[in-house]
C-alpha cells in the first residue's frame, strides 16, 4: 500500500493536498510534519489583513473539509494519520491575528502540536464521535483554539 499511496500523493493533486505536499507521508510523526509544512505557508499569507487572512483561511478549511473527506474514503481507513491538511489549517488558525515575530510562530508551533496530541476535554471525544472530513478537520481546529487562546494570553501577559 505504501508504494500505492506515494504514488498517488505526487500525481494526484487531492491526495497531494490532503497529505500537505506530502509531509503526511513522513514515517514519523507526520501530524508534526505536516505542521512544519505550515509555517512557511504562514509566512506567505501573514502580511495580508486580518479580513483577508480569514478569507483564505476560511476557504483553505471548507475545501479541506471536502479533499480530507474524499481520500479517508479512497484510503479506507478513518481518520489515516498521513492526511495531515487539518494540521496546516490548525495551525493557520492557530495564527490568526498573532503577534508579529519568529519567537510566536515557534510557540504557536509548539502549542498547536501540544493541544493537537493532549486533545484536551472536548477535543478527544468529539475527535471519536465524528466520522469524515468534518470529524478529521474539527479535532485540529478545536486545538487551534485552545492554541491561540493560550498564545494571546502569553502575550497579553508579557
Amino acid at each position: 500500500m505504501k508504494q500505492d499511496l506515494v504514488r498517488k500523493v505526487f500525481s494526484h493533486p487531492l491526495y497531494f493536498v490532503a497529505f500537505a505536499f506530502g509531509a503526511g507521508l513522513s514515517p514519523v510523526a507526520p501530524g508534526t510534519c505536516g505542521t512544519l509544512v505550515a509555517v512557511p505557508l504562514y509566512y506567505l499569507i501573514r502580511s495580508l489583513s486580518v479580513a483577508n487572512y480569514s478569507v483564505v483561511l476560511f476557504l483553505s478549511i471548507v475545501v479541506g473539509i471536502w479533499i480530507c473527506d474524499v481520500i479517508e474514503r479512497d484510503i479506507g481507513i478513518r481518520d489515516y494519520s498521513g492526511i495531515v491538511w487539518d494540521e496546516v489549517c490548525g495551525f493557520g488558525l492557530t495564527m490568526w491575528a498573532a503577534p508579529c515575530g519568529w519567537l510566536w510562530i515557534v510557540l504557536g508551533f509548539f502549542l498547536f502540536r501540544l493541544f493537537d496530541i493532549l486533545k484536551p476535554w472536548p477535543i478527544a471525544y468529539i475527535d471519536r464521535k465524528l466520522p469524515g472530513g468534518f470529524g478529521i478537520m474539527i479535532d485540529d481546529l478545536m486545538a487551534a483554539i485552545y492554541a491561540w487562546f493560550t498564545l494571546h494570553l502569553i502575550y497579553h501577559f508579557l
